[in-house]
């Protein structure tokens, strides 16, 4: 059996991955969860990569657009993103904070 890890969010390390952007990672051997915080009208320019990812987001809210098609995800609603598609962010006017699950594990985020 792996070891059981309690944590608290606002405790673990938080990394700046871009302007206005920082996020806080938890994993274990296979899963994966981030925390993102995003200043106003921050921006995650278009990418793709090989991780499932599925976003909640759970402050303010969030303009995705993915595969050419956009829509905002308000607090409470999220989007489950496949391998390799793209896919990019913008945050609202104010501080928004979500969180993503991924598959496999985003080593540049630990």
């Amino acid at each position: 059996m792996e070891k059981v890890n309690f944590f608290k969010v606002n405790e673990l390390k938080a990394k700046e991955v871009m302007k206005g952007i920082t996020v806080r990672s938890v994993a274990n051997k296979n899963s994966m969860i981030t925390f993102f915080e995003f200043a106003p009208n921050s921006i995650v320019p278009e990418h793709k990569h090989p991780h499932e990812q599925i976003t909640v987001v759970t402050v303010g809210s969030l303009k995705m657009t993915i595969e050419g098609e956009t829509k905002t995800l308000k607090t409470g609603e999220g989007v489950v993103i496949p391998p390799n598609v793209e896919h990019k962010a913008t945050s609202s006017n104010q501080i928004t904070k979500a969180f993503d699950t991924w598959y496999p594990l985003r080593e540049d985020y630990l």
